[in-house]
């Protein structure tokens, strides 16, 4: 037992003291050219900061119980990607006219068929068949479709303004449209249907709450949340402190620079990505759908409506629609999606269409 105590002592000093050191590694790194050893140590306290904010949130999971532990960990790391995308687009002009719909979308198509893929596949190496509630996870897929509808389809087709771009009125209703969405998503999930949102047995059955550890005290659960918010700051400004290094690497390549982009949201995703593959393999994979939906929703909901605030200061024109490649791609996803989710089982087979949608979007963001 002493040993046993050690041990975990020993984790909870480590995910308390890699958050800070990624954090302190933001401040002295922020705004600063870095040599190939500071970028290393960067890239390094970025890792330990997602494996910490992961053992974080699920340690507020396990207080709160579901579906609100995939709700934190979702909302808490959007609020910081959206903090970032406007003061990337506030600091960097009209050169960053098109920065929150590459943004968006790709969070979109790594949450909705990267962090669903490979979470249907890991369940479905554990169990062949993975089951989920259709309820929950078609409404949530359903909302998400509305969502990039109107703020990422729409502005290519309105006539407002010359270009991809909603005139001022348009951009208000995205906005708010966005936001009373989302909030009536997230008082179903949490208050209204919460059932709906819980993981099942293979019977269809809901699945008892884990309790194989004692809950944490409340203390030890504020400490998880001041640790995760502290983490996923670390996470999303170190992944902007490596990013001229990626963008030279990605101009070294001859590659387009919407690869930035896609690296960087690949990164500021890594704490849900890890969190969704964790819990289906703890047969799980309705937590795994909430925190990948969760996160498409939030990104959406919440990145257009600060968008919209900030546009009030913003120079230059604001790209929101996408192009006749990436609405391709967002159609097939969300039929493939609908035919994932409706029946409330999956095998390797989704997850490896998925996981191909996802492959497609990599490749052509590579060699559009």
């Amino acid at each position: 037992m002493n040993a046993l105590a050690t041990v975990r002592t020993l984790a909870t000093r480590w995910t308390v003291v890699v958050p800070i050191v990624a954090a302190l590694a933001l401040v002295f790194s922020w705004g600063r050219e870095l040599p190939a050893f500071a970028v290393a140590v960067v890239a390094l306290c970025l890792a330990g900061a997602v494996l910490a904010a992961v053992h974080h949130a699920e340690v507020i999971a396990h207080r709160v119980g579901e579906p609100f532990g995939s709700l934190v960990l979702a909302v808490a790391v959007t609020v910081i990607e959206v903090a970032l995308i406007v003061t990337l687009m506030v600091d960097g002009g009209p050169k960053t006219s098109a920065l929150a719909r590459d943004t968006v979308f790709a969070a979109v198509m790594i949450t909705c068929n990267g962090i669903v893929g490979l979470s249907l596949l890991v369940g479905a190496v554990r169990s062949r068949v993975v089951v989920f509630n259709a309820e929950g996870s078609g409404a949530a897929l359903a909302t998400v479709a509305t969502l990039a509808t109107l703020s990422l389809v729409l502005p290519t087709f309105t006539v407002g303004k010359p270009g991809p771009e909603f005139s001022a009125a348009q951009l208000t209703f995205a906005a708010v449209a966005s936001l009373f969405l989302y909030g009536l998503f997230v008082a179903v999930q949490t208050v209204r249907h919460r059932e709906y949102f819980l993981p099942l047995t293979p019977e269809g059955a809901l699945k008892p709450e884990e309790h194989q550890a004692p809950l944490p005290g409340r203390g030890a659960t504020a400490l998880s949340l001041a640790m995760l918010l502290i983490a996923l700051v670390a996470v999303v400004g170190d992944a902007k402190s490596v990013s001229p290094t990626i963008e030279s690497g990605v101009e070294a390549a001859g590659m387009p620079q919407a690869v930035v982009g896609v690296v960087i949201a690949l990164l500021v995703l890594l704490p849900e990505t890890l969190a969704a593959v964790r819990a289906a393999r703890r047969e799980r994979v309705q937590t795994s759908l909430n925190l990948a939906l969760g996160s498409a929703m939030a990104s959406i909901g919440l990145t257009i409506p600060a968008i919209a605030l900030a546009s009030v200061w913003l120079d230059g024109p604001l790209h929101l629609g996408l192009g006749a490649t990436h609405m391709v791609l967002l159609a097939l996803t969300v039929v493939v999606g609908a035919l994932t989710v409706v029946p409330g089982r999956a095998t390797l087979l989704q997850g490896g269409v998925h996981l191909s949608i996802f492959a497609a979007f990599v490749f052509l963001a590579i060699s559009p």
